[in-house]
């Protein structure tokens, strides 16, 4: 409780300034700026665009993004929420909590997740200041040009945050024009950077809204600059592109270059491996190719397991039952506390009783029928003892979490079968409620 009075202390001696204050700075900023005389100096135009840069963050100056809803009533201080409501906002549920400049957002573990800014001190802040910038910059002499370079950073960083923001709402369209606003500032001069993050996000956007032919050029320029995003996804979102932009078999090829460039830096990636098997699939075309590829991935690294799991899956895929288990269990000979090894396995037996139960809803002769759940009970049992392993090998306690769940549901099934498989569904059902 101290530190939380302390932090309140501080967020609101940071934020003593209220929107008439902060208004009239931008104004007296922007009257010094009209004058002839003063706007040939670059502190002139770098006080109007510092002004501008706090008249926008006034809003949320006292606010804690990720802070549990008591901590940010002791830094809102004597701003009281003026109503409170249970909403649900792109699918997931929010307490938010209405004020007179804004509405923030809880999440169910009662963090704050998100700022929505109702009433800004001036409408267009950052475009303005990010002008005020260059306009300093036009009348430098070199000597403010590293205060104008951390100024448009800033800005940058601001736009990017905005496009986070829309993005939680569910805006995709708002995000995308944040995000490329801040490609496009960072890009200025002084700082003269490429914002890659901003940058991939800005195809990914497009990617999602459907907008192919916008995000393909974006996510070429990010391989152009050497990004590929977390596991080489900018190979597989890329190829996607091609496939919905070119759907000839020129556009089916280069697609499958790209994957298969992709797949030789990130031969662990799902995006890429799926990519690379639907186009083996739906092209025809001889899918030896695809472990070809694996094995050239295996001499490079004899040793790694996730390459035996990849390869695992691709049998899966392929319906090759025998050769996926087979790859699965290559993975604990290279490496016993690879635990992927035992999830594919366990995974692929679970999958596949799951498909003889819904062939089972459809059968309509009652032999059959018991055929096949008999043989559904079989295989559902396979998967208990390599999913076990897993749990017990595994430290990621989401992936624990995801085992659990599997095992609760496999032992609910036969826990009037046998005393082990109810002691099995207690155990499970116990650490999926916690």
């Amino acid at each position: 409780m101290i530190v939380l009075v302390l932090l309140a202390c501080v967020q609101l001696t940071y934020a003593q300034g209220n929107a008439a204050s902060a208004l009239k700075a931008v104004e007296a900023a922007q009257a010094a700026a009209n004058n002839a005389k003063k706007a040939t100096k670059s502190a002139t135009w770098i006080k109007l665009a510092q002004a501008l840069v706090n008249a926008y963050d006034l809003p949320t100056s006292n606010v804690l993004v990720g802070a549990s809803q008591m901590e940010n009533m002791l830094t809102l201080g004597n701003a009281k929420a003026l109503a409170e409501e249970q909403v649900v906002v792109n699918g997931v549920p929010y307490l938010k909590q209405t004020y007179e400049d804004k509405n923030l957002y809880f999440g169910a573990n009662g963090m704050l997740d998100m700022v929505e800014v109702t009433k800004p001190v001036v409408e267009n802040a950052l475009p303005k200041a990010l002008e005020a910038y260059q306009k300093a910059l036009a009348v430098d002499n070199g000597s403010k040009s590293k205060d104008i370079a951390q100024g448009i950073i800033a800005i940058s960083e601001k736009f990017s945050q905005e496009a986070y923001t829309a993005f939680g709402f569910g805006n995709l369209k708002e995000a995308k024009a944040f995000f490329e606003q801040a490609v496009a500032a960072k890009a200025m001069k002084p700082v003269e950077q490429i914002d890659t993050f901003a940058l991939y996000n800005t195809a990914l956007v497009s990617h999602m809204m459907g907008d192919y032919a916008a995000a393909q050029p974006t996510f070429e320029q990010c391989l152009k600059i050497g990004y590929t995003a977390e596991n080489g996804e900018v190979y597989s979102k890329l190829a996607d592109c091609i496939s919905h932009t070119d759907t000839t078999k020129a556009g089916a090829e280069k697609a499958r270059q790209y994957l298969e460039e992709g797949f030789k830096q990130f031969p662990d990636s799902q995006g890429i491996l799926i990519g690379l098997i639907n186009y083996y699939l739906s092209s025809g075309e001889n899918t030896d190719k695809l472990f070809s590829l694996l094995d050239d991935a295996k001499r490079n690294e004899p040793n790694n397991p996730s390459l035996y799991y990849v390869e695992g899956n691709i049998h899966a895929q392929l319906g090759e039952e025998d050769k996926a288990v087979e790859s699965y269990r290559k993975c604990t000979e290279v490496d016993p506390n690879y635990e992927y090894g035992y999830i594919g396995e366990g995974q692929l037996y679970y999958n596949k009783a799951l498909d003889l139960q819904d062939k089972a809803a459809n059968e309509l002769d009652d032999n059959k029928y018991l055929e096949i759940v008999a043989e559904f009970e079989q295989v559902l049992k396979k998967c208990i003892e390599p999913f076990e392993k897993a749990f017990e090998l595994t430290s990621d306690e989401s992936v624990k979490s995801s085992i659990a769940e599997y095992l609760k549901n496999t032992y609910f099934r036969f826990r009037d079968q046998d005393e082990k498989y109810m002691a099995g569904f207690e155990k499970y059902n116990n650490l999926v409620n916690q």
